[in-house]
């Protein structure tokens, strides 16, 4: 079992071994985004009906990896900086970005220690993509980050994937739970060679260090920290194959299960406001 002092080397370790390779990927799509061919990655463009105009805004993304969807926010209109442990994601955000020709700012930092590495700054809008909450073993910790990166009024918006969805087996035949919904104080752990996108490289530093957070508890934390929860969709879809061998892709890049997807709650996007 990992310990606690560990999960930050352990996992900046993982995601610096797989930058280079999602950064090459058909998956991530970068040279259409540099082009301009696609101006949006498909995570944000799911949610601009629900992100609405962020124009002119100071927007803060957390935990951003390769920077696909900081560039997104970027071509928006808003003045953005990135945030993310892992070096080797930095240097790939930084040249996708330059390539892109936009102008984003990118800080090496864990999340927890955000209002420090940006020097006090606040945001209008702190974002924070697919994949992320996972990542650290204390939601109320996380709130409490959210609130002072913002000023007074504003914004959180996270596109998230589901606490129920986390919870789930790597079963191709059945949907069943197998990890807890809910937060726990010692982590999940695993070891897995691979990764979520198509790739033949072969890594070497497989270990993760995870946790899980209850819908429940993500917006009691909120609420605790001074937030008014103003939106909570939850989604049958995600936009990758979370269950392989039991989910189908619609035209848009979203999977839902193939056999009633009404089952699962697969993703979900919260706005919260800081009152």
């Amino acid at each position: 079992m990992a310990c606690m002092t560990d999960y930050l080397s352990l996992n900046r370790a993982n995601w610096d071994d797989r930058a280079a390779a999602h950064a090459a990927s058909v998956d991530y799509d970068v040279a259409r985004l540099v082009s301009g061919e696609r101006r949006l990655s498909d995570v944000v463009e799911f949610d601009v009906p629900r992100l609405g105009d962020i124009d002119g805004l100071d927007v803060v993304h957390l935990q951003c990896h390769i920077g696909t969807d900081t560039l997104s926010l970027a071509r928006l209109g808003a003045t953005v900086v990135g945030l993310d442990l892992s070096p080797e994601s930095l240097a790939q955000a930084r040249r996708i970005a330059d390539e892109a020709g936009l102008t984003v700012d990118f800080v090496e930092s864990e999340v927890y220690a955000a209002p420090t590495a940006l020097g006090g700054r606040t945001f209008d809008l702190v974002y924070t993509g697919i994949g992320a909450l996972c990542w650290l073993p204390s939601i109320e910790r996380w709130a409490a980050t959210v609130a002072a990166l913002l000023r007074p009024g504003g914004r959180l918006f996270i596109r998230e994937g589901h606490p129920m969805l986390w919870s789930m087996g790597e079963s191709e035949t059945a949907v069943q739970v197998e990890y807890p919904y809910f937060e726990q104080s010692e982590p999940l752990v695993f070891t897995d060679g691979g990764t979520y996108v198509e790739t033949d490289h072969q890594f070497t530093a497989n270990t993760t260090v995870e946790w899980n957070h209850g819908l429940g508890e993500i917006v009691t934390a909120l609420l605790d920290h001074g937030f008014a929860i103003t939106a909570l969709v939850e989604h049958d879809s995600a936009p990758w194959c979370a269950l392989p061998g039991q989910m189908v892709a619609d035209d848009r890049g979203e999977w839902r299960l193939s056999d009633r997807p009404q089952r699962l709650a697969a993703t979900y996007t919260l706005q919260a406001r800081k009152t």
